[in-house]
């Protein structure tokens, strides 16, 4: 086909041809390096909290509801903003939200930082969630539409690595900044470490909204919208950067698309427009974008959709159910450990943290400088860094097709087991190397169903749908945080047949879950 344009200069070329003409180098590079920051910021966004925990439950009093309380709360602000979002990324485009969602979230990671009470955190981690969810399902799309087949499933992995090493980055984080000794005032508001902690997190969100001003709208993105012109514009800018050569020797002349080109309308006229005449075009697009979701509930979209989102919610609800509680759980373990305690089974870590509420002043002050031990991060770094190596490994496996199609079925398999044997561990050690093994495997399950997830749905459907199953993940992340303490109240075994449960729902909905993730985008 590359080579029937290079002779053909008039011919059309649809969205897979003229993104192969471009080839992959300088560009493509810079737009996975400006991906990287508003991916660690989700990272940072869910994870923060969890490091933050040990030392703010002391400043704050926190009982374990309120810690299950504002785990959840991020995660609440994310599901009622994913429709909002899904409409202006796939009616204005995914470039604006990328810019302000992270100026935006940037802004409020800092309000949470200036927080004094439960109420002021959970408030600002919420509005953080708001936004934060637009910009992380966005850039998936925006990565994916400025890559052709030939590197598009790598992408989907690329992402999940960015999200391995931001979970890598902030324990490395906890761990040099967390054990610091920090307190000062301003005026009346008292400042401590963690505080300091949720600050920096603010970084990545803010450097996001900067890096994707210098780049252009998703070419994919604008051929739907019809606007032929500046996709052209695109290719060439991404032409001329990849090959070193100038915008007028791109072989692509004219693009073809099913959307009927309206360049010239969407260009304008050259004059100021009117207020009637804005109200009618923010109008229109309005209703084109209602129109927009309309396939999403038909066939074949809303059977497999259903199936992705059922699928997305259990495994969600699983693996943050352990990993936004482990931090803790290993803070426990390493007073526990200190204070010279036998038995640092999961059970006694559980029983432990339940009975924190009713500890005396002194106990609990000695407690809460044991959480600011280096040691307590340890672990957690450990476990991010096996997710890491694991991403790796298997990074170069999934060009094989057979990996691809079977790797989630196998691995949501294992992790059934790998979730109960929690309960049966007696050591710190084997807490870890057994999270470390199920966190991994669950990671890349879900770094899985987002790859597929963006070669099943057409363009005008693709942020919506992603958007909406990762609601469906936050939502049984939302369930999980409010469900588990709940469950850790009533019996040590309670939580582990209730993960092992979902653990079997999730892996009998991916038995039935058949996509090929090589083929074209539509």
């Amino acid at each position: 086909m590359a080579d029937r344009v290079r002779d053909n200069a008039d011919e059309a070329a649809d969205f897979e041809t003229a993104i192969a003409e471009c080839g992959f180098g300088l560009f493509n590079v810079f737009i996975l390096c400006s991906a990287v920051p508003c991916l660690t910021a989700m990272v940072f966004s869910a994870s923060a909290l969890s490091y933050v925990m040990p030392s703010a439950e002391c400043d704050l009093d926190l009982s374990i509801v309120d810690k299950g309380m504002l785990h959840a709360v991020t995660y609440a602000g994310m599901i009622i903003s994913a429709v909002p979002w899904g409409f202006i990324a796939d009616t204005i485009g995914r470039r604006p939200v990328l810019i302000s969602g992270g100026w935006l979230d940037g802004f409020f990671v800092l309000c949470a930082s200036f927080s004094q009470d439960t109420a002021q955190l959970m408030a600002f981690k919420f509005f953080d969630g708001f936004i934060i969810c637009g910009p992380f399902a966005v850039v998936v799309s925006y990565l994916a539409e400025f890559h052709g087949k030939k590197h598009r499933p790598y992408i989907m992995l690329f992402v999940g690595l960015c999200v391995s090493i931001g979970s890598m980055i902030l324990p490395l984080l906890a761990y040099a900044l967390m054990p610091v000794p920090i307190f000062f005032k301003v005026a009346t508001l008292e400042f401590r470490t963690w505080q300091v902690f949720l600050a920096v997190s603010a970084v990545p969100s803010l450097l996001s909204g900067f890096l994707h001003i210098f780049l252009p709208e998703s070419p994919k993105f604008l051929m739907s919208q019809g606007n032929y012109k500046k996709a052209l514009d695109s290719f060439q800018r991404i032409y001329k950067l990849n090959k070193r050569k100038s915008k007028e020797s791109y072989p692509v002349k004219r693009l073809i698309d099913s959307t009927p080109d309206r360049s010239a309308d969407l260009d304008g006229t050259g004059r100021s427009s009117t207020i009637k005449e804005r109200f009618s075009r923010v109008k229109k697009k309005f209703m084109e974008g209602v129109l927009q979701l309309k396939p999403m509930f038909s066939k074949p979209y809303l059977a497999i959709s259903l199936q992705v989102y059922c699928l997305h919610f259990c495994q969600i609800m699983c693996v943050n159910s352990v990993r936004l509680w482990l931090p803790q759980i290993f803070a426990t373990m390493n007073a526990m450990e200190s204070l010279g305690a036998n038995d640092t089974s999961m059970c006694a870590v559980l029983e432990h943290n339940a009975m924190a509420v009713s500890m005396n002043e002194d106990d609990k002050r000695v407690e809460c400088a044991l959480h600011h031990d280096p040691r307590s991060y340890l672990d957690n770094i450990t476990v991010a860094g096996i997710g890491l190596v694991g991403f790796l490994i298997i990074f170069p496996l999934m060009r094989i097709r057979l990996v691809s199609n079977h790797i989630l079925k196998v691995f949501l398999f294992i992790c059934i087991f790998l979730v109960g044997s929690l309960y049966f561990v007696k050591t710190s050690l084997m807490t870890m190397i057994l999270s470390a093994i199920y966190l991994t495997l669950m990671g890349i399950c879900a770094t899985t169903i987002i790859g597929m997830s963006v070669v099943i749905f057409p363009t005008l459907m693709r942020t919506m749908v992603l958007l909406l199953i990762m609601t469906f993940g936050r939502l049984g992340s939302v369930s999980g945080n409010l469900l588990l303490p709940i469950f850790m109240q009533l019996s040590c075994l309670a939580p582990f047949l209730w993960l092992c449960s979902l653990m079997c729902i999730a892996f009998l909905f991916s038995v039935f879950l058949k996509v090929d993730d090589q083929q074209s985008l539509s």
